[in-house]
């Protein structure tokens, strides 16, 4: 069971959050602003990424960046160190399904589109956080990985697991680098938190993984369905 999120004090720490404000971006920024944290909104459209921030509040700021854009990137990550002092957290969330129909059917512009959002946002953002913090002062770095999509889509998520295992021995001992693997419904789930202290709310597991309680757990992909890839529970 996870414990609440009130266990876990991220107060003085940052989390930069790439993606969209929906499901589990919205979760885990909120989970992470109620435990002290402060959070960066890296997501497209200057009035999106204010409007995501407000809604979380606390110390929360909103970052118009697109997710390959390198050098928008860059800066988004050194202003988040200017603004608090470091960067801890990566929450890698950005996804989106270019590729739909038959994979006999699609061309390289959807392959690159849904590989390079899908796979190669989580590894640009991942080397730049490394870079310009986590390698010299440690951190903690989360993909999330999405439900049912496209051939292509789904080969971009799978690639990222094996990718999430590679970065945590390339960075380790200083960088964890983990996966959600989201099912059941969670990858797109509402943004209006469950009661506290429910054990399945995404905002938690992604805010219990990144906290010092999980130090010791870092390659691994953890999967969060409701029990529903195991065949013997329905998704509710």
């Amino acid at each position: 069971m996870v414990a609440e999120v009130s266990r876990f004090d991220f107060s003085g720490r940052t989390v930069v959050i790439t993606g969209g404000m929906r499901g589990i971006a919205s979760a885990a920024a909120q989970a992470i602003s109620r435990a002290g944290g402060n959070v960066v909104l890296a997501l497209p459209g200057r009035d999106a990424a204010n409007a995501a921030a407000a809604a979380v509040g606390g110390n929360a700021v909103g970052v118009a960046v697109g997710a390959v854009d390198q050098e928008a990137a860059q800066r988004c990550v050194e202003s988040a160190i200017d603004r608090f002092g470091s960067v801890d957290i990566l929450v890698n969330t950005s996804g989106a399904d270019h590729a739909r129909g038959r994979l006999v059917d699609q061309d390289y512009l959807r392959f690159t589109k849904t590989l390079g959002v899908n796979l190669w946002a989580p590894i640009l953002w991942t080397s730049l956080v490394a870079r310009a913090w986590m390698s010299e002062h440690g951190g903690v770095v989360i993909n999330t990985v999405g439900g049912a999509g496209s051939g292509l889509y789904s080969a971009a998520h799978a690639a990222l697991i094996h990718v999430t295992g590679q970065l945590a021995a390339e960075l380790s001992p200083a960088v964890r680098v983990n996966a959600v693997a989201l099912g059941g419904g969670l990858a797109g789930a509402t943004t209006t938190p469950p009661p506290s202290g429910e054990p399945d709310d995404p905002g938690e597991i992604i805010a219990h993984l990144a906290s010092d309680a999980q130090r010791w757990v870092t390659g691994e992909t953890l999967v969060v369905d409701r029990g529903a890839s195991t065949g013997l529970v329905r998704a509710v």
